[in-house]
């Protein structure tokens, strides 16, 4: 299984390049069921792998003009910090049984997991429907923004997700950026996101360093393939298939935890 998982990893790279997010999706399911590493440490080496692949790629977007730094740091001004408190304060606080139903318990790991692929399957929905409801959608304002911002920062925090499947449609279908561009974005964001609540992790688990650099260096050539293939797909499509894989994996994981 560990062979798939590395195989696995190449696409979370390419995933990040192609479509500027995708890589927690695939990340924390991959480090769960196939390296065997338990949800909430899965959701910090995801932080780690995710973050620095996507530095890779925001290097190679920003270079082709495709990152948007005054979009990047509205979200930034609140979801930084977010990231932070939670992976540092709130997280570790959380008890692994949340709550009992007769002989079913709920834990911690399952309500992470769970949680995920709800908030996948809106995101997907959102993506796949965009172009149908852009007409009713308003620029954002900055207010907006920083909300935002928290909300992405939470979930960055909670689940280890860089927010890839959550930035990119309020990029495209608030704020009006393209396709493309918020594809750079995005990677910029994710960057900042991921590194920060990675730092607000250590010294609360015990970290692999030789397994992180193992599958770092898997992934960053992942991003590298991507960003060049995405270059010559066209924007919708992007948006559209970007929607459809988040709604897949959203479908797997939620029918796995569940049943």
């Amino acid at each position: 299984m560990e062979i798939i998982g590395y195989i696995l990893s190449v696409f979370i790279g390419i995933s990040l390049g192609l479509i500027g997010g995708g890589g927690s999706i695939l990340t924390v399911p991959v480090l769960v069921y196939l390296f065997h590493f338990e949800p909430a440490l899965a959701t910090s080496y995801s932080l780690f792998i995710v973050g620095l692949t996507s530095l890779a790629g925001t290097i190679y977007q920003y270079s082709k003009g495709y990152v948007n730094i005054k979009a990047a740091l509205s979200f930034g001004l609140t979801s930084v910090a977010t990231v932070f408190v939670v992976r540092k304060y709130l997280l570790p606080a959380i008890p692994d049984q949340l709550m009992r139903f007769g002989t079913f318990t709920v834990t911690k790991s399952s309500a992470m997991m769970v949680f995920f692929a709800a908030l996948m399957l809106a995101a997907s929905v959102s993506m796949i429907l965009g172009h149908r409801e852009k007409h009713r959608n308003q620029q954002a304002n900055l207010p907006k923004l920083l909300i935002i911002g928290l909300g992405i920062g939470l979930v960055t925090g909670l689940l280890g997700a860089g927010g890839g499947f959550l930035i990119i449609p309020v990029l495209v279908l608030l704020v009006h950026i393209p396709i493309k561009e918020a594809i750079g974005t995005s990677l910029f964001i994710i960057t900042i996101n991921s590194v920060i609540g990675f730092i607000g992790d250590i010294g609360h688990v015990a970290i692999d360093w030789p397994f992180l650099l193992r599958i770092l260096g898997i992934t960053i050539c992942g991003v590298i393939i991507g960003s060049a293939i995405g270059r010559h797909i066209p924007g919708e499509r992007l948006r559209s298939g970007f929607g459809w894989c988040v709604l897949t994996m959203g479908i797997y994981i939620l029918s796995r935890e569940l049943f």
